[in-house]
This record gives structure tokens, C-alpha cells and sequence, in this order.
């Protein structure tokens, strides 16, 4: 039961250091605002984080994780490569939108990381850009899609995501499903997909 409370606590802190983060900037933000907005004391922090910087690489590395999480499950099923790559593009796209908080503070803040904790977050950036590289290599193989350098419409997709997240809003004039439809279509016209 306490590892449970535990968890619930260290998810608490994390929700709400990312929301300050968001709110007011890295290098603005002290633990104790931290503690004050996850209802503890500065001290108890301690039980859940080694440091500030440590708390902002939870942040950074969850939610690459989670990316990766949510792109291997979209793709997790028997399909031709344009359709897996569809998959990934959406699940890429929806996931940048509904976590643009959290997606801001990764492209913002990866510079107040210390050369390490840097290098775990661009390592894990790559590591998802290269999971999108493979689909993209493997449309192409399968002569489904027109590839000119997987790498460079690997960094067009994710440029694509990271400016929805800035101003996708819900209830807008477009549902966030209609908005990705078109988003993956643009995609994969990008990579002359017959019927994109």
C-alpha cells in the first residue's frame, strides 16, 4: 500500500513541477513551489527526487518514453508498411497535441539539463526518431513511398507534431481526430503515397 501512495505522490509532483515549468520557465520555478502546488512540504520532495534537475529529466525522459510507448502501440499490428507508417504518423500527431505542455517543456528546457541528463533525453530522441526512420526506410523498400532521406522527413514529421502542439486548441474549428487525419495525409503526400 505505501508503494502505492509512494507512486501516486512521485505522479503528483511530476503533474505539477510540469505544469509550473510550463507556466513560469525551469530556472523560475523553486522546489518549494514544487512542494506548495503538490501539497508537501520542501522536504518530503526529497523522498521522491535527488535534485530539481532530476525532477525535470523525470519529466523530459517520461514523456519520451510515453511517445515511444504510444508509437509502438499504434504500430503493434499484422499491416503493410504505409499503413503501419500511418499509424505512427497519427499516434505521433495526437500525442503532441494532447501533451503540448509537456512537449513544450522538452523542446524548451533540454538546455537547463546538464551535459548527462542532456544526453539521456537526446538519446532517447533518437532512438524515436530512428523507430519513425525505419517505417519511412521500410515504405520505401516496399516501393509504397517515394523516399528521399528518411532522416530529413523524419525531422518534417516531428517539426509538423511540435508546431501542433503550440496551437492546437479543443473545441477549435477542427476536432483534434480531423485535424490529424489531414496532418497524416499531408505526411505521406510528402512521400508520394499514392491515395494520401
Amino acid at each position: 500500500m505505501t508503494e502505492l501512495v509512494e507512486r501516486s505522490s512521485a505522479e503528483v509532483i511530476r503533474a505539477e513541477a510540469a505544469k509550473l515549468f510550463f507556466e513560469r520557465g525551469y530556472d523560475a520555478t523553486s522546489l518549494r513551489q514544487v512542494a506548495a502546488a503538490s501539497g508537501l512540504r520542501v522536504g518530503s520532495l526529497y523522498n521522491h527526487i535527488d535534485s530539481k534537475e532530476h525532477l525535470l529529466l523525470q519529466i523530459m525522459g517520461g514523456i519520451m518514453d510515453d511517445l515511444m510507448g504510444s508509437i509502438r502501440l499504434a504500430i503493434d499490428f499484422d499491416g503493410d508498411a504505409v499503413a503501419r507508417l500511418r499509424a505512427a504518423l497519427a499516434a505521433h500527431l495526437k500525442f503532441h497535441a494532447e501533451r503540448a505542455q509537456e512537449v513544450f517543456i522538452g523542446n524548451a528546457e533540454l538546455r537547463s539539463l546538464s551535459e548527462q541528463a542532456r544526453d539521456v533525453v537526446i538519446a532517447k530522441r533518437h532512438e524515436y526518431e530512428l523507430l519513425l526512420q525505419d517505417l519511412i526506410e521500410e515504405a520505401g523498400r516496399a516501393s509504397l513511398a517515394d523516399v528521399v532521406d528518411a532522416r530529413l522527413h523524419v525531422y518534417s514529421f516531428v517539426a509538423q507534431a511540435t508546431h501542433i502542439a503550440g496551437w492546437f486548441k479543443p473545441g477549435g474549428r477542427m476536432s483534434l481526430d480531423e485535424i490529424v487525419e489531414i496532418y497524416t495525409r499531408l505526411a505521406l503526400r510528402e512521400l508520394k503515397v499514392p491515395e494520401a
